[in-house]
């Protein structure tokens, strides 16, 4: 009967043992997902922005040329107009 009793206890202790370092190990592997994820969040922003500040400049490019061809075409039909 003692030595039942030893060997549930010891049972019992590693088993409390054990259930401390798996939490342990979990709260890194938690903090480790956390840091990744704020990591990639970061370089999605940080692309994110890059395109939309080149697509912005594209924009500006095009609305530019679109409003020099207009004003081409203007003074087009401005001339034939004249004649």
């Amino acid at each position: 009967m003692k030595k039942t009793l030893l060997a549930l206890a010891f049972v019992g202790a590693l088993m409390v043992s054990c259930k401390e370092k798996t939490e342990e190990k979990v709260d890194a592997a938690a903090d480790a997902v956390g840091t990744e994820m704020s990591d990639a969040v970061d370089s999605t922003a940080a692309a994110v922005d890059k395109v939309a500040d080149s697509t912005a400049a594209k924009v500006e490019d095009a609305v530019k040329e679109g409003a020099a061809k207009v004003e081409e075409g203007a003074k087009e039909v401005k001339d034939a107009v004249k004649k």
